[in-house]
């Protein structure tokens, strides 16, 4: 027998490596999920200790959140089709990697022009990460029921990110320094990067086409021009010079990047997919949702600690709650999209996302923790959790093996790039409503102003998802 034919002998008789567990799957898809969420939850927590080590201004402090925002909204849809193109493991082993080796570097920062580029490396290794473990469930789980639940717990085990943070994030900036927050994330991150390696098989739907680079960049640039446009405003007024230059600027890049989309012939956004009406209505849900929602987080956590005196533990304490309560409702919402449809879903929970808005904005200087934190804030994010999961299954439904991470990072972007906008508008919008003081009272105030704004922002997301998104209970595929 010759040489050749041995070779083909003894490759059929090995058999090839059985594919993990479906359960096992979507447990590390979960995991990177949970690691890009953690790090959003854990950082608002020591932003006040980050604040006083690092000497950092009001407006650095939005950066520490924005940074790692805006680099992650702006190059998701860059890892979501080079996850398609080059591997779905590969490209989540690589996220991940580069997620967990900015943490150290951002851990150990010692000033704050230091920490800033280090949460900008997190936030494009998050956006190489994180459609892949969308991609990997989905691809995992076929589209059905069975996928609506997968959808579901993703979804839950993303909210519990927030959950672990405040309260992991609490205890280590009281026990440790805020330091523990990123450093934490190196040996998470090393022990699901083993298991990635050893248990996820490879996927991908390669066809030859090259990754749009300057698409990412065009809009990357374009969302941070814009946010420090935005920022701006809050020292120099909408008017001035130094303000009406990036808010402009930004814009022209983001209108460049859409001539850009359209004219390329591998486009990071087919702009396409966006005639699709469960694509673009859900995408446009989740970006006024994300807008509304996103600062949320950022801005309980320095009522607790600046205004009612908490410490970063009983701070993250405090949020427990309403951290779990996100995990209810994004398990909840696939019972409820079997019977009343994801439209129905997704509007119910951005209208109690609403009302927990709006009652929190009713927040004193001496607040009760029940009444002040807790039910209100167990309300925005039940809220929340309702409206996600109909979101993320209606985007995602239908799409053909080759747009998969593209798919799965749109929807990631559309939250992701709403969220880091809303944060730099309420954030100058919390600053315009202090008049410039900084006691309790003025800071109250401040962020009472912003949840009006964000409650009244979800009332038209309600109404968009009550008009836009598709009637029918077959794309949510809920069960």
């Amino acid at each position: 027998m010759t040489p050749m034919l041995e070779a083909a002998a003894v490759s059929r008789r090995t058999p090839r490596p059985a594919a993990p567990p479906t359960w096992l799957v979507v447990a590390l898809a979960c995991a990177g999920q949970f690691l890009v969420v953690l790090d959003v939850s854990v950082v608002n927590v020591a932003l006040p200790s980050m604040r006083t080590d690092l000497g950092l201004s009001a407006s650095g402090l939005q950066w520490v959140v924005n940074a790692y925002a805006i680099a992650f909204a702006g190059f998701m849809l860059l890892g979501g089709r080079a996850g398609d193109l080059y591997g779905r493991k590969r490209m989540f082993l690589v996220g991940l990697a580069l997620f967990t080796l900015a943490s150290l570097g951002g851990g150990l920062a010692q000033e704050g022009w230091q920490l800033l580029p280090a949460r900008t490396v997190q936030g494009l290794g998050a956006a190489v990460l994180a459609p892949s473990t969308l991609t990997l469930l989905t691809a995992a789980v076929p589209e059905g029921p069975a996928r609506a639940r997968a959808i579901a717990t993703w979804t839950a085990v993303g909210a519990g990110g927030g959950a672990a943070g405040g309260l992991v994030g609490g205890a280590l900036v009281d026990v440790l320094s805020w330091r523990w927050v990123l450093l934490i994330n190196v040996p998470v991150g090393a022990v699901v990067l083993a298991g990635a390696v050893l248990w996820l098989a490879e996927s991908r739907a390669g066809d030859g086409r090259r990754l749009d680079l300057p698409g990412a960049l065009l809009v990357t640039t374009g969302l941070a021009t814009l946010a420090y446009g935005i920022v701006q405003t809050e020292a120099e007024g909408w008017t001035a010079a130094a303000t009406l230059v990036p808010l402009l600027a930004g814009l022209a890049l983001i209108a460049l990047f859409l001539l850009v989309e359209a004219r390329t012939t591998a486009p990071l956004m087919p702009l396409g997919l966006l005639r699709r009406r469960a694509v673009a209505s859900a995408n446009a849900a989740m970006f006024v949702s994300g807008s509304a929602m996103f600062c949320m987080w950022y801005f309980m956590t320095l009522y607790a600690q600046n205004v009612l005196g908490y410490t970063p533990l009983e701070a993250g304490l405090a949020l427990v709650p309403s951290s779990l309560s996100v995990v209810v409702g994004s398990k909840l919402a696939p019972r409820l999209m079997r019977p009343a449809g994801p439209r129905t879903v997704a509007t119910l929970g951005t209208l109690v996302a609403a009302a927990g808005f709006a009652w929190q904005s009713t927040m004193s200087a001496h607040g009760a923790y029940v009444t002040g934190i807790m039910i209100p804030g167990m309300l925005m994010m039940l809220g929340a959790g309702l409206a996600g999961t109909p979101l993320a299954a209606l985007a995602t439904s239908g799409a053909a093996p080759g747009e998969a991470g593209l798919v799965s990072g749109l929807i990631n972007t559309s939250r992701t790039m709403g969220g880091s906008l809303g944060l730099a508008v309420m954030s100058t919008v919390a600053a315009a409503g202090t008049g410039g003081e900084g006691g309790a009272e003025a800071l109250t105030e401040g962020y009472a102003l912003a949840f009006r704004t964000s409650a009244a922002l979800l009332l038209g997301g309600a109404a968009l998802m009550l008009v836009w998104l598709p009637r029918g209970t077959s794309a949510s595929s809920a069960g």
